[in-house]
């Protein structure tokens, strides 16, 4: 049993990268298959405004940086201290990480504060548990927020255009289907896969204990009001930093923060499905969202390519700054930093 599982290791982590890469690739193919993509140029000299993508920048190192300090406030009621660099720094490098093997970096950040400052791998995981519950709570009311507020807008859509819910799915083409059936899939086997992590721990009570503790970390949390203020310093600026984006573009500049707000929650939802940085799935639902609000599909398909390049380069840059960083940082147990 253990030479097949040997066996079959080298196989599933190959299709642990390759299924991600080639769904992300399929869906950005059938977006960009008459796309032409020699006028990417002409955009990004003349027809496009980088101070406002300059601008943006900085919000999405913040929201990073947010996430490492509250990450290091809730490992603290575990008995466990961070210095707050390594905590910034293994976020970076965790997001970096995702880009080639999606979702790969909420166990490698655990791994990065075990090797430098002795950090439990099992309650670092279990506070990552915690994040990710919170975090789906603020996206859940975002999109009731978002939807709340924007139903005239979807009202006045169906009336003016005499569309009906049936009609509506009607004119979905059979490649869109695929797309969304593909999505679904994909979003099972993610489960599935973080599902099956849990069982390669020797001391499978011992790691569950571990985990509750993670995930009732909250209730100890010395501060709550800062870690409140964390939370929503992340996903504030996760939104300053794709809302600044829209005044890039002449297209999108007018379209307020009303619909910047729908495609950020739709966005965030979308990037659930297991790709490089949601690569695809992504471009599909911020492109759909634009063209609802009345964006021609071609200037849609250059916002969602170009912003989401930037943004990916950014995490990309703050990767290598993290693993110069913690390559020069020394390794050993932190106990008395507060």
């Amino acid at each position: 049993m253990d030479k097949e599982k040997e066996k079959r290791s080298p196989i599933a982590n190959v299709l642990k990268i390759a299924l991600p890469l080639c769904l992300g690739g399929a869906i950005l193919y059938w977006m960009y298959r008459d796309f032409d993509f020699r006028s990417i140029g002409n955009v990004l000299l003349h027809e496009m405004d980088w101070t406002w993508m300059l601008l943006s920048l900085p919000f999405g190192i913040l929201a990073q940086v947010f996430r490492g300090l509250r990450w290091k406030q809730t490992l603290k009621p575990l008995g466990e201290q961070t210095r707050t660099s390594v905590s910034i720094n293994a976020i970076f490098l965790s997001y970096a990480s995702s880009l080639v093997i999606p979702r790969v970096g909420e166990f490698l950040r655990c791994g990065v504060l075990k090797r430098y400052d002795g950090v439990s791998f099992p309650k670092a995981l279990g506070t990552v548990v915690t994040e990710r519950a919170v975090d789906t709570l603020v996206m859940l009311m975002a999109t009731a927020i978002a939807l709340l507020s924007q139903m005239p807008v979807f009202i006045t859509f169906f009336n003016r255009t005499g569309t009906r819910l049936d009609q509506f799915f009607n004119q979905f083409t059979t490649a869109g289907y695929m797309v969304t059936l593909i999505c679904g899939i994909a979003a099972l086997l993610l489960i599935w896969m973080l599902l099956r992590k849990f069982t390669i721990y020797n001391k499978v009570k011992d790691t569950l204990r571990h985990l509750w503790q993670g995930v009732m970390s909250l209730r100890h949390v010395d501060k709550a009001w800062l870690y409140v203020c964390y939370t929503l310093g992340i996903w504030v600026s996760y939104f300053i930093h794709f809302y600044l984006t829209f005044f890039c573009f002449e297209q999108t500049a007018h379209l307020g923060i009303d619909c910047a707000l729908v495609s950020f929650v739709v966005g965030s939802i979308a990037v659930i499905v297991p790709t490089p940085n949601g690569a695809g799935p992504w471009h599909f639902a911020v492109k759909t969202m634009l063209i609802l609000y009345g964006v021609e599909s071609n200037a849609a398909l250059f916002f969602v390519l170009i912003v989401h390049t930037v943004q990916t380069f950014l995490v990309i840059l703050l990767g290598i700054w993290a693993s110069a960083a913690l390559a020069l940082t020394d390794k050993g147990e932190v106990r008395g930093e507060g």
